[in-house]
């Protein structure tokens, strides 16, 4: 019951139906403040298992630190629940075989939490791309960029975290073993141990949203840099990354180059973007709204200006002009499409119809988009970011299979 727990209890509840009988978190101040909005006589605990263990539960949504992603969610799994988990699936590249393999086991439902797959904007963004309307994709750029201190994960540290209200060797699990430290609790995004830095919470997105508008499985070449330029509080993962990916060509895109990054020092205050550019225009889009641009390239490639042709002698121009006429008879002009401009409705929520969509995989058995092998392939290239920038190498990455090759 941390920020993204809160936040999915408020969404999932709006969905006609759903019920909350229980909650867990390993600091008493989040179990305190869950029964403050949920009932004094909510079910709490500090130990999952209860949770997993209970005849009433048919569903459990994880938003632990990353971590624990994948251990309660196989075991969730194989205790019958359904799986609603928070991005990234997993916290190491070697994680995922076995989350894809339970879910294929068992049957159950499992849904990834990065919520643009699900949403309205994402559906028109793969509606418009579908039409070739900006013709071949050849390279995508984007960027999540933030300039504050909570941005930076700083998050705030209540005054009793020292008073025996965190369960640390609980919360510890597989990671290293160290001294009871609030900051790593709280803060746990800023460690290796517990998280993934800023392309396991960020990069991440990208790359579902790019996913599910192009139906690509991922890129298959990866290169990363970066560095940790301001935020000096003792945290072990950079700040700044930018990544480059090679997308190999499939069915259904042609290879094309994709440029991603994420600074949390953006005196530019630039914010957030992702644009799709092919041939013939670009897709821009963001959480509320997908624009698209048209500039096609000319048929005649022309001459004069910044060009050649102006160091020719006068007589050679002359001859030129003339070969030019004939090579390029005055051609009927192109007929260039319409841009375009859509915004989602202002109240519009796109957590409510990801948490939708989980419910209605349950009770209609409708097909989950980002099911466990989806949210591998979006989950595996942000964290072989991580690999490349710590390891100062390019990593080759299988997209099908979702593993390193």
């Amino acid at each position: 019951m941390g920020i993204m727990g809160f936040n999915n209890t408020e969404s999932t509840l709006l969905v006609p139906g759903v019920k909350l009988v229980g909650a867990c978190d390993l600091y008493t101040g989040r179990l305190d403040r869950a029964k403050e909005g949920y009932g004094k006589d909510l079910f709490v605990t500090k130990n999952y298992k209860e949770i997993l263990d209970r005849k009433d539960v048919d569903a459990v949504i994880i938003a632990t630190s990353d971590h624990w992603h994948d251990r309660i969610s196989i075991e969730a799994m194989n205790k019958g629940k359904h799986v609603y988990c928070e991005k990234p699936m997993v916290h190491k590249l070697d994680e995922g075989a076995e989350v894809i393999a339970t879910q294929k086991k068992t049957g159950k439902v499992f849904q990834v939490g990065s919520q643009r797959v699900s949403s309205i904007v994402t559906l028109k963004a793969k509606e418009v791309f579908e039409t070739k309307t900006i013709g071949d994709l050849i390279m995508v750029e984007t960027w999540m960029d933030r300039h504050s201190a909570n941005g930076a994960w700083q998050y705030s540290i209540p005054t009793d975290a020292q008073g025996g209200t965190v369960d640390w060797d609980s919360f510890q699990g597989d990671a290293p073993k160290r001294p009871y430290d609030p900051t790593r609790f709280f803060r746990w995004r800023n460690y290796q141990d517990y998280g993934t830095g800023v392309a396991g919470d960020l990069f991440v997105h990208l790359f579902s949203a790019l996913h599910a508008v192009t139906s690509s499985h991922g890129p298959n070449r990866i290169l990363a840099t970066g560095g940790l330029r301001y935020w000096k509080d003792g945290r072990d993962v950079p700040a700044v990354i930018l990544g480059i990916y090679d997308y190999p060509a499939t069915d259904k895109h042609p290879a094309f180059n994709l440029q991603m990054r994420v600074n949390f020092v953006d005196g530019s205050e630039r914010g957030e973007g992702l644009r799709l550019i092919g041939t013939d225009g670009y897709i821009d889009f963001g959480w509320d709204y997908v624009k698209v641009v048209h500039h096609k390239m000319e048929k005649e490639p022309g001459y004069g200006g910044w060009d050649s042709y102006e160091t020719f002698s006068e007589s050679q121009q002359k001859e030129y002009e003339k070969w030019y006429r004939a090579k390029y008879p005055k051609a009927a002009p192109q007929i260039i499409d319409s841009d375009l401009e859509y915004k989602a409705p202002r109240d519009y929520n796109a957590n409510l119809d990801h948490h939708a969509a989980f419910y209605k995989g349950i009770r209609e058995k409708a097909v989950i988009v980002e099911d466990a092998l989806f949210g591998m392939r979006a989950a595996g290239p942000a964290l072989a970011t991580n690999k490349s920038y710590f390891d100062k190498t390019i990593i080759n990455w299988d997209p099908v299979q979702a593993k390193l090759v």
